[in-house]
């Protein structure tokens, strides 16, 4: 990850970091370890968002099913009331 500081370069940079983390995800480090992430919210709501779909079973078999070709797509016009 090139987007990565230190701690103490982070405290002294963090306005120009927080802006940094809204395109790119930035790493924390401690004695050359990642300790942290700072990231945007658009890309914690993506992740958050995942992982709700990840968590339903409903939603995890239509994924599997589409992956496995056993899907089948029918156009809107099915809906009207005609």
């Amino acid at each position: 990850m090139k987007n990565t500081y230190s701690v103490a370069k982070a405290q002294a940079n963090f306005t120009r970091i927080l802006k940094e983390a809204e395109k790119h995800l930035v790493g924390i480090t401690r004695h050359d370890e990642t300790v942290a992430f700072i990231l945007s919210r658009e890309r914690m709501e993506a992740i958050v968002e995942t992982l709700e779909v990840m968590a339903n079973p409903g939603a995890m078999k239509a994924i599997r099913e589409h992956q496995a070709g056993k899907t089948k797509f029918l156009p809107v016009s099915v809906l009207d009331d005609d």
